[in-house]
C-alpha cells in the first residue's frame, strides 16, 4: 500500500477532527509549507465562511424589519410587547452594525436583499400569529437606512 501524502493526511484529519485540521492547516500556512496544505477543504471552508456571513445578516435584517412592522402596526399586542420588540430591534442593529464594521462589503448585500428581506418578515410575522394579510403594507414603509438607523424606532 502507498503512503499517504501529507496533504491526503490533513484531508483525513478534516474528517475526523475539524479543529485539529485548523490548527494544522494555519501552522503550515505560516511556515509556507504550501505543498502539504488540503487546499480543496481549505477553499470549501473560506466559501463557507463567506456564506454564513451573508445568512446572518439577512437573518437579523429578517427579525429586525419584523419587529419594526409589529411595533408600527399590531396595535392590540403593542400595549403588552412593545418593549420587548425594541430590545430584539436593538439587538438586532446593533449586530448588523457589528457585521458591517468587520465586512463593509455587506452594506451592499443589505441593500440587494432588502426587499426580498421585507417580504419574508411581512409573510413570517403574517403567518406566525394568524394576521389578517392587510395588516402590514406590501411595500415597505421604510427604507433600509430607517431600518439600521439607531434612531429611527416608530412609535
Amino acid at each position: 500500500m502507498a503512503a499517504r501524502s501529507q496533504s491526503q493526511l490533513n484531508q483525513l484529519l478534516y474528517d475526523r477532527d475539524f479543529y485539529s485540521w485548523l490548527q494544522t492547516t494555519a501552522k503550515l500556512l505560516k511556515e509556507r509549507r504550501f505543498d502539504e496544505v488540503d487546499w480543496e477543504s481549505l477553499i470549501e471552508e473560506i466559501e463557507s465562511m463567506g456564506r454564513s456571513e451573508k445568512k446572518e445578516i439577512k437573518n437579523r435584517l429578517i427579525v429586525l424589519i419584523e419587529h419594526l412592522l409589529k411595533l408600527m402596526y399590531w396595535e392590540i399586542e403593542k400595549v403588552y410587547n412593545a418593549r420587548g420588540w425594541r430590545e430584539t430591534i436593538v439587538e438586532q442593529r446593533t449586530q448588523i452594525e457589528l457585521s458591517l464594521e468587520d465586512s463593509p462589503s455587506l452594506r451592499n448585500l443589505l441593500t440587494d436583499v432588502f426587499l426580498d428581506c421585507y417580504q419574508k418578515a411581512r409573510n413570517n410575522a403574517l403567518r406566525k400569529y394568524q394576521l389578517p394579510d392587510n395588516l402590514f403594507p406590501t411595500e415597505p414603509p421604510f427604507t433600509l437606512e430607517d431600518v439600521i438607523n439607531s434612531n429611527f424606532l416608530p412609535e
